[in-house]
């Protein structure tokens, strides 16, 4: 619109949208406004992508944490178990409060910092478990039970031989040879109920576990070495 001899923008006002008169009074497209349209519902689904991209990391997130808390928990159990085998007190294997606070602490950042968390604490266990049985591994008590109880049959098994043949090599073929020669051979017999005993006694992990003597294998052990010294002596006395 004219006023005078000066121009002015007028603004069409009506049912649509606003449109501005330029200079020479031709009315302007709304492209700026249109373009800003644009951008907006650009940004706008951006944001909706980026919450539903966050949303399925989180679901993710929870549903690794449930899993590994389950393989945590069921190894946590397993180690429990092992070290009240061992004699430690219960109250040593539950957290204490500052414990518990800072675990809490830890996992405030939703699921992914409890995953995290849980991934650390699975990783400990693995570790201690490891350190576990390496200790249990240089324990006689861990090992099959055969190996376990030679260590207990076997020098009751070669005490007398070895008397024996301590006494043959120091007197020769005389009486005191055959006197020991004579005593030993009630010998094995009374090794191996010692042996037996004594498995009972040194490798007992729990009054309510019987003990593995593996019997034959034990009069086996006190058998063979006092048969083969007992036969050597006697071929020697006798040439």
């Amino acid at each position: 619109m004219r006023t005078g001899g000066g121009e002015v923008n007028a603004t069409v006002t009506g049912p649509g949208p606003q449109r501005t008169a330029g200079p020479d009074g031709d009315v302007a497209a709304p492209a700026d406004a249109w373009a800003e349209y644009l951008a907006a519902a650009r940004q706008l689904d951006a944001v909706r992508r980026g919450a539903a991209t966050a949303a399925g990391e989180q679901a993710r997130s929870a549903e690794a944490a449930r899993e590994e808390l389950t393989v945590v928990r069921a190894g946590l159990a397993t180690q429990q178990e092992r070290l009240r085998e061992r004699g430690v007190p219960a109250i040593s294997l539950v957290p204490s409060p500052p414990e518990l606070t800072e675990a809490a602490r830890s996992m405030a950042g939703g699921p992914a910092a409890v995953l995290a968390a849980l991934r650390t604490a699975r990783g400990r266990a693995e570790a201690a478990d490891a350190a576990l049985t390496a200790r249990r591994g240089l324990r006689p008590a861990s090992w099959p039970a055969r190996a376990r109880n030679l260590l207990v049959y076997g020098p009751l098994a070669l005490l007398v031989p070895l008397i024996q043949v301590i006494v043959y090599a120091t007197t020769g073929t005389g009486p005191a040879s055959v006197t020991a020669l004579v005593g030993g051979l009630p010998m094995p017999a009374v090794a191996f109920v010692v042996g037996w005993v004594g498995v009972g006694r040194v490798f007992r992990a729990d009054v309510e576990t019987p003990v593995d003597r593996t019997v034959r294998f034990g009069v086996l052990v006190c058998l063979v070495p006092a048969v083969l010294v007992t036969a050597g002596l006697l071929l020697a006395l006798l040439a």
